[in-house]
């Protein structure tokens, strides 16, 4: 887990990542589900930055109607990242070949 923990905590404010770059970065390809399953049992003592790794596409995973969801935008919005009907535009996007 502290290998994606270190990822996540090198995605820069106003980018995001998909879960799936997070795990290969983190010498994991192939185990994008283990990124979503890392983030959701960090210690929130980490405060890791979560809301900037998203679905493939840029898609916020989280449904619409959830308080999850309208966390995320916000947040990502705070670091204006566009968000549009629970997408990010691709020009936030990271795959860490620029780190």
């Amino acid at each position: 887990m502290q290998a994606i923990w270190d990822v996540v905590g090198t995605i820069p404010r106003g980018k995001v990542s998909t879960y799936g770059a997070v795990a290969r970065a983190a010498g994991l390809p192939g185990r994008a589900r283990l990124t979503g399953f890392a983030l959701r049992i960090a210690p929130e003592a980490m405060n890791l930055p979560w809301h900037r790794v998203v679905g493939a596409g840029g898609r916020i995973v989280f449904p619409k109607s959830s308080l999850h969801h309208r966390e995320q935008a916000r947040r990502l919005r705070a670091e204006r990242v566009a968000v549009k009907d629970g997408r990010v535009a691709r020009l936030h996007m990271t795959d860490f070949d620029a780190f």
